[in-house]
Order: structure tokens, then sequence, then C-alpha cells
């Protein structure tokens, strides 16, 4: 029998009706089942897969191989007792809910033998509200490094192997890790290879989240996480030495992994498991967050994780409940710097400097805006003069001057309304600062109040009103909530040419201003009108 070119590994356990449509993705492959073959073992599945495996190994004999074996309680033992049996030059991994685009295999293997590359990553789609991180396919590289950036958020093993690589060195997942059981393989598959390639130009994989969150990675539990992830980076750091390379491969692991254990959730643990958790996050911080990975950490993550190796549990609780319902705290603004005020900052007791608190240039998204808000707004006139007064809310205490008001023209995009302020680039012309400001304190020190006197020019303009801040050196645009202030306020004033101007709430909730000249009829019954309206008034 002629080798297969691939032979795809599917471990099964309970994913009816999804394992119908996997199948069907695979049998349908364009590469031709001459050219396939199907690994398939269900891990002691209660529903009918055993069944719907053995109908499609009837349909397709030679090609759809089946094994049937006690459940093993996750995907490893399935995956290695199918690699054991496996013959083609490259093998694929799929999750038997997920599913192929048609043309997926025949791709790959041909990109990998174009290019001599040990694996290929196929572009990967979510479905259902799966989210899958996209960077990684934004063109195809023959020649992708492990330690970029976008690789290590990537360690899944849904990706073509060559066999050859694999028997080798003989890599096989770890049977004792219910969750990320597939991150040691990738990430010594990729370690070994001589070359991996990414392919972004066709929609190779299709992952579905399940409607009953069935996927294992939806269910384990925070201890079993915490267990599994100490378990990959310690057999990473015994691939990569300590440096840059390991550093890029483990960012993913403190951004992710171990980010996602000091959550909302670590609220509803007891307090013994949730300092079991605090311990375990910190032994991984001080063995392995060197000092540059943990400044390219964004702040609200980098003072979680040193919360929790300080063993301030209290600190970390009220940093995480605290946020979540209010918002992240206001930034300390100090000689050029600036610090999120969590629990913990410059107290003797935490003991974590306060580097850990910094904003380190990393793009703040919602952060600075928490407890932005305009306070009030009016008018200050004369028979010649308008002065529009606003007070503002903005998050930040301390050194303050350096917040000011802005009439900006341009609309800001839409993520800037989703994600808060907006880190704006170092060449981006900012429209000059409007009228004279004053600063206090906001009554529960936790943010300041900027007053800003605005005198109105005559003209036709319609100018949206921002705050910018400048933080540690980067300027910020925060927009403003004008929810629930007075939807118009209009004024007319001038002598020689009336000017009409009204601030207005638009669709986003934000407050712009907008000025215009009034022209007076010379003639007709509404200039007759006005002309009698003087002696009316003297009667």
């Amino acid at each position: 029998m002629t080798q297969p070119d691939v032979s795809v590994v599917v471990a099964v356990y309970n994913t009816m009706p999804y394992l119908t449509e996997c199948l069907n993705s695979l049998v349908g492959q364009t590469i031709g089942l001459d050219r396939l073959e199907v690994v398939a073992v269900n891990d002691g599945s209660t529903d009918s897969s055993g069944a719907e495996l053995e109908r499609f190994a009837a349909l397709y004999p030679g090609t759809v191989k089946v094994i049937h074996q006690e459940n093993s309680g996750g995907p490893a033992a399935p995956s290695n007792r199918a690699l054991d049996v496996a013959t083609g030059r490259y093998v694929y991994f799929i999750g038997s809910d997920d599913y192929l685009g048609e043309e997926a295999l025949a791709r790959m293997v041909a990109y990998a033998d174009e290019h001599e590359s040990d694996v290929v990553i196929g572009k990967m789609v979510g479905t259902n509200g799966r989210y899958v991180r996209q960077t990684l396919y934004r063109k195809n590289d023959p020649d992708l490094s492990l330690y970029g950036k976008e690789l290590p958020f990537a360690l899944a093993n849904t990706k073509l192997f060559r066999r050859e690589l694999v028997e080798k060195h003989g890599l096989r997942f770890p049977e004792d890790l219910p969750v990320g059981s597939d991150q040691p393989f990738t990430i010594e598959a990729c370690v070994r290879a001589r070359k991996i390639s990414v392919l972004g130009d066709y929609t190779y994989y299709y992952a579905v989240k399940r409607g009953d969150a069935g996927n294992i990675t939806y269910r384990a539990d925070q201890l079993a996480r915490l267990r599994c992830t100490a378990r990959i980076m310690e057999h990473t750091a015994g691939l990569i030495e300590p440096g840059p390379r390991r550093d890029a491969v483990f960012k993913r692991h403190f951004t992710w992994e171990l980010s996602k254990l000091l959550r909302e959730d670590l609220a509803l643990l007891d307090p013994d498991t949730r300092r079991m958790v605090c311990d375990g996050v910190g032994r991984l911080v001080d063995t392995y967050l060197s000092d540059a990975l943990r400044d390219s950490l964004g702040v609200k993550r980098r003072a979680r994780l040193l919360l929790a190796r300080s063993g301030s549990v209290d600190e970390l609780m009220r940093a995480i409940t605290d946020e979540a319902e209010h918002g992240a705290p206001p930034f300390l603004l100090e000689k050029g710097h600036a610090y999120a005020r969590y629990p913990g900052l410059r107290d003797p007791a935490v003991a974590v400097p306060d580097r850990g608190f910094e904003l380190l240039g990393e793009t703040v998204t919602g952060r600075i805006s928490a407890g932005t808000e305009m306070v009030s707004v009016g008018w200050e006139q004369t028979t010649d003069a308008m002065t529009f007064v606003l007070k503002a809310r903005v998050g930040v205490v301390g050194d303050t001057s350096s917040a000011v008001v802005r009439l900006a023209r341009s609309a800001m995009p839409d993520t800037a309304d989703k994600l808060g302020a907006r880190r704006l680039p170092a060449d981006h012309e900012l429209p000059a600062p409007v009228g004279r400001f004053s600063y206090e304190e906001a009554p529960d020190g936790a943010g300041t109040i900027v007053t800003a006197r605005i005198p109105i020019e005559p003209g036709t303009a319609k100018r949206g009103v921002r705050v910018y801040v400048e933080v540690a050196g980067a300027t910020y645009e925060i927009p403003v909530r004008a929810d629930g202030l007075p939807g118009v306020q209009a004024r007319r004033w001038g002598t020689s040419v009336p000017h009409r101007v009204a601030a207005q709430v638009n669709n986003k909730g934000r407050l712009v201003i907008t000025t215009a000249p009034v022209w007076e009829p010379r003639t007709g019954p509404g200039a007759r009108l006005r002309r009698l309206l003087p002696r009316l008034k003297r009667k």
C-alpha cells in the first residue's frame, strides 16, 4: 500500500453531533482518499460517537481507522495511541468538534514540501463565539520564528507536523495533564523544527465553541490549570535557555494562563484555595518572570502577578473586585511617571516596588477613562462674548496640570468608544488647548475635577469636546461621557452678526459644541414682527 501523505489524528470523547461534521470535512478533503489516513481514537465515549466512527470506517475502509479504548480523562492518551499507528509523511491533529476547509490538507502538504517545513500552521477561525487570535495569519510566511510576538500565542497542536520530526525526537503528549497537554508537544516540535511556516491565505481550520461548553479547556478548575501551566513552563525551561527567547514564549503564559487565574472568579474560591492559587502563581513569577518580561506586561497584569508573589491576597482581591465594580483606579502622575493606584501601591507591608504599578509605555485601554465623566456644563454671556464653562472629572491625581480640554473636529474611531483612552502617535497633530483651566481634587479623592472656561468664537463650526492627558510622556485622548446632562443648551449672542451656539450630546454620548451665524430675513412677515417687538415690549 502506498504511504499516505498525511495522517489526521482525531481524539474523540462525546462530541456528537459535532463529530459528524468533523469527519465529513476530513473525507471530503481535496487531497483525495488515497493520500489520506484518518486515525480516530474513541476515548470511552458514552454517547453515539463510537457508533458514528464505525459508520465512517465502514464507508471509507482503508482511510478511516478506528480504535476504541477506556476513557483516559483527556486528549493526550488517545492522541499518543493514534501516533503509534499513524503512517503518513505528515501528521495533523484536529479536535473532534472542529472541522477543516476542504482544501486545507492539500494546501498545507504542498507548502511543507515546497519549503521543506517541519511545521505548517494554517489559518484558524473561531465559530459559535470561539475566540481565535488572528494576528498570526496576516500573510503567508515560509520561515516563522517561535520567538516572535505571535506564534507563542498559538501553541495548540492543530498544525501539520512532519512525522519524521515527531518520531526522531520521540514527541508525545504528557498524559497526566488534563489541560494544555498539547503545549509541551507543540513547543518542543517548534524548538526542534528546521523551519516553521504559516499560511494565512485560506481558512484551514474552524474551531467550534460547543453550545454545552463541553470543551475541556472551559471545564478545568483553577488549581488544575495552575498545575498544568507549571508543568508546561517547566518543560519549556528545559528546552530554552533563560533570555529573550524564553521570555518570548513565557509572555504567553504570564499574559494568558496565569493572568486568567487572577480574575473575578478568584473571589468564588474558599480562602485556602485562593491562597494556594496565589502561592502557585507567585512561585512561577519568582522562577520565570525576568525584569524585561515583567516590564513588557501591561500594568494591570503586572500589578496582580506581583501582588500574588508578595502574598498580598487581600490587596489582590480588592484590586480585582474594585476594578470589576468601579473600573480601574486613577493614575498617580508624579515627576514624569504614572502609577496605577491599585491597593498595595507604596504600602510597606506589601513590598511591591513602584515599578510593578507603573505605566510603562503600553496602550491604555479603558483604564485612564475609568471614572471620567462630565460634571457640569454652563454658559457665561455678555452682549458680545460667550464663554462655555465645563467641569469634567478625569481619573488622574498628582501632577494633573497636563489634563487639558481641546475642541477637535475629527471624530474618534469606534475602537476608542469601546476601549476607552486612546494613546496617540507621537507625530499626531493635536488641536491647541482651549480656555483657562483650574484643577481640584474630586470629593472621593480618586480623581481630579478639571474646570475649563472656553471662549466661543463667532463662525460656523462643529467641534467635539475632548480631554487630553499627558501620562509619562505619552498623550491620551479620553472620551468623556456626557450622558444624562441637558441635551441642548442654545444661546444667541452678538450685535453686528448674531450667532447661535448649542452644546449637544451626540449619539455616542459625547458633548459637541456647534456655532453658526443667525441670518435674519430683511423682508416678509418675520422681519416686520421683529421690528414690532421692541415697541410691544415698551408698551
